[in-house]
């Protein structure tokens, strides 16, 4: 697989030089077999910096995770982050990333760590990736990233999955903990949030009293976490 990987490569460079040339005679397109490779190449949003041992512990406490749980962990790397998660709290794992040889040393340490039968990694785009059945979510993105990924996140998982991020935060979504791990290298944060459930709207319902029924309405305004609103008892303004 490397060896074809390095041969394709070695062919796109061939082909660029032959472009380079054909664009100094005048031509002003790249050959279809270099745009063809181009697109095989993966896109990545974020280089591979693998997590420190420090920072996975205190991401998984965070996590609270036990045999029932699924961690998922998107853009997994090396796998650390799952694999561990399956081997000190039981929990089902699964890792995506876009980048094919993650993905191979991701499942060569999932079979050395002796957990393929709890962990799975998918080469694949993270913001086509299903999370429903995600009971936590690990993320060592970048910011833009992250806020790229944060509705997606709000859609798809239940109300109260922690989502827990290395280093970046989420943009206007203040996080609910914060922490500053340190490790050999130097401190990392760590972020941390419970998704909200959904309670803006307008809430209607009637009580009875001893002098007759009485109707509340309850308008909540939500950002995030954050709600407020207003209320009336009978139509008029709650005190």
């Amino acid at each position: 697989m490397r060896m074809q990987r390095a041969m394709n490569l070695g062919w796109v460079l061939v082909l660029l030089a032959g472009a380079g040339a054909g664009m100094a005679g005048g031509a002003h397109a790249l050959p279809p077999a270099v745009v063809a490779q181009s697109d095989l190449l993966p896109r990545l949003d974020v280089p591979y910096v693998p997590t420190q041992s420090e920072v996975v512990a205190e991401m998984l406490k965070l996590a609270d995770l036990n045999q029932d749980d699924v961690l998922y962990d998107l853009g997994c790397g090396d796998g650390r982050l799952v694999i561990t998660a399956a081997q000190k709290f039981g929990a089902r794992g699964i890792g995506v990333d876009i980048d094919p040889e993650r993905i191979e040393e991701s499942e060569r340490n999932a079979k050395q760590a002796g957990v393929t039968g709890r962990v799975k990694f998918f080469e694949q785009d993270l913001f086509r990736t299903d999370l429903r059945e995600a009971t936590a979510v690990t993320l060592y993105l970048f910011p833009d990233v992250n806020v790229r990924l944060r509705p997606k996140l709000l859609r798809e998982l239940k109300p109260g999955t922690p989502v827990i991020s290395n280093e970046f935060n989420m943009g206007e979504w203040e996080a609910d903990r914060v922490l500053r791990v340190q490790a050999p290298d130097r401190i990392y944060v760590v972020y941390y949030w419970l998704v909200p459930a959904h309670a803006e709207g307008t809430w209607q319902w009637r009580l009875p009293s001893p002098t007759g029924p009485v109707d509340y309405t309850l308008q909540l305004r939500q950002q995030f976490q954050k709600v407020s609103g207003t209320a009336t008892v009978n139509g008029k303004a709650a005190s």
